[in-house]
Order: C-alpha cells, then structure tokens, then sequence
C-alpha cells in the first residue's frame, strides 16, 4: 500500500524555482500606478525576476507632468516590490538620449549583474489631432519617443545580451494601431507601424545570438494615456460621455470588453518565458478579437 505524504511535504510548485528566478528585466515607461509598464514588471517580478522600473520623471515639452511618471510614484512601485519579497531598481531615463539609455543599461548591469528582457514600453499617445494641423515638433515627439527611443533600447540592451551570451529577450510593446489606421493619430499610428518593423528586422539579426525580439499589439487599455484617448475620440465622435463611447466600443470587440493591463503583462511574461524559446519576429495580437491580422 503506497505510503501518504504528509501534509508537511512540500508540494511540486514549491521546491522549484520561480519561472524567472536569476533573470532581470527593464521596461521602459513603467512609472506609473495602472500602466501596462508597472504591470509588466509585477507580473515578471511575482515569477522571480529582477525587475528595473524606468521612466521619464522630469516635464519636457509636451511631455508634460501629468503625462509622464513622477520619482514618488515609482519608488512607491519599486518598493511595493520589495516588500512583496522582490527585488527592484529605479531609473531616471529618457529613451531618446542615447547616453541615458547606455547608461540606464550600464547602470542595471552593475547593479543585478545582468540584463536579460527588455521591454519597450515608453510610448506617447496622447498627442491626438488631425493630420493637417499636427506641429513637426509634436510628430517628432511621438516618433522619437515611440519608435527612436525603442530602437536605442534595442541596441544598447541587444549588445549587453550578446556580451554576456545566453541569448534574452526584446519584446516591444506595439498596439493595434500597429496594424490599422486610426484617424487623428497619424503620428502614432506610423510609430506602432515602425516598430514592428523594427521588430522584425531586429529578430533576424539577434536571432544568431539567441536572443528574441517579439511584439505585443494590444487594444485599447484604459491607462493614463488610455483616458486621454477616451476623452478625446468620445468628444469627437459625438457621443454624451465617455462612458457611452466605452459601451459602444464593448459592443464591437469579440469579447465584449476593453483590454487590461493584466491581458499584456501576462503575454509579455509568456514571450519572456522558456515556451517562447522558438517565437521570434512576431507581432502578436492581445485585442479580445477587434484585431486578427
């Protein structure tokens, strides 16, 4: 008659390690509470990664305060991590200077010892106009931020990976806007567009090294910049309230609902994870069905 274990066993999924146990991450824009960035970083940190929050934290421009995070707000994440029995940094970085992004890399190296994932994740979205009146200056914001900034990421993060070999990971978090167009949001809309070019360039040539580069295109998340999506396109289509905006774009996704930053965290962690060892060059699609190309 076999013999019971007792219940003082340690169960499987106790003695083996956290899926990320010894890796490191760093996301770009992951600055702020109920952005997609912070949930990455969460999702990867509750797995065993060490896990690097960076964000811009000075106003710039358009890049206004209550656009970009703040020091309080993303110390206060770190430290949530950290409490939780995790391990967590904390930069400063723009990703359009090429100097703050080497040594943003620099920096995460010296303090966990390696990098591993990337996520370019810093976006603006929120710079919405019709294409006749938008500025150069502003059209250049949004590209150096969305598509420059994660192209340096990419190469700085990509030589680190190489250099210290064991392959890694650079996932780009893209958007729907990514694969269709989207009125007053040309700026953006070419951006997403471009990153996944760069997406797939990038896998051919890091592919050698063993490193993945991946694409998530998520569908509207009602983020910070979400809601400054909502407002503006609620106004613009004629309807009462953003309220009755969000109804009617429920109604035409599949899964009758609007995305959340939980759906994208989780699918990041899964291009992060051993499963997607052989995944490379794509972009894949996170929007409840609204997006099937």
């Amino acid at each position: 008659m076999p013999t019971r274990r007792s219940s003082s066993s340690p169960r499987v999924f106790d003695v083996n390690p956290p899926r990320f146990a010894g890796k490191v991450a760093l996301c770009t824009g992951a600055g702020r509470r109920g952005g997609i960035g912070a949930a990455i970083l969460q999702a990867l940190a509750a797995e065993g990664c060490k896990v690097v929050f960076t964000d811009l934290l000075e106003a710039q421009g358009d890049l206004a305060a209550g656009h970009i995070g703040s020091r309080a707000e993303i110390d206060t994440l770190a430290a949530e991590v950290r409490d939780s029995g995790g391990e967590a940094f904390v930069l400063s970085l723009d990703v359009r200077d090429e100097a703050q992004v080497q040594r943003a890399i620099a920096d995460t190296v010296a303090h966990f010892g390696a990098l591993h994932f990337l996520i370019n994740n810093a976006g603006v979205g929120f710079l919405i106009q019709p294409l006749v009146e938008m500025p150069l200056a502003r059209w250049k914001t949004v590209l150096d931020v969305n598509l420059t900034g994660a192209f340096l990421c990419t190469k700085h993060a990509s030589q680190q990976m190489i250099k210290q070999g064991g392959g890694g990971r650079v996932i780009n978090i893209a958007s729907q806007a990514a694969k269709s167009g989207h009125t007053h949001m040309a700026a953006y809309t070419a951006s997403k567009h471009g990153m996944i070019g760069l997406t797939r360039s990038a896998a051919l040539e890091l592919g050698p090294h063993g490193i993945t580069v991946n694409a998530i295109c998520p569908n509207h998340v009602t983020t910070g910049l979400g809601e400054k999506q909502n407002e503006y396109f609620a106004r613009f289509r004629g309807f009462a309230s953003v309220d009755d905006y969000l109804k009617d774009m429920r109604a035409r996704i599949p899964m009758r609902r609007v995305g959340l930053v939980s759906d994208t965290a989780q699918a990041c962690a899964f291009l992060c994870s051993a499963a997607a060892d052989y995944i490379t060059g794509e972009a894949m699609n996170v929007s409840g069905g609204v997006e099937m190309h």
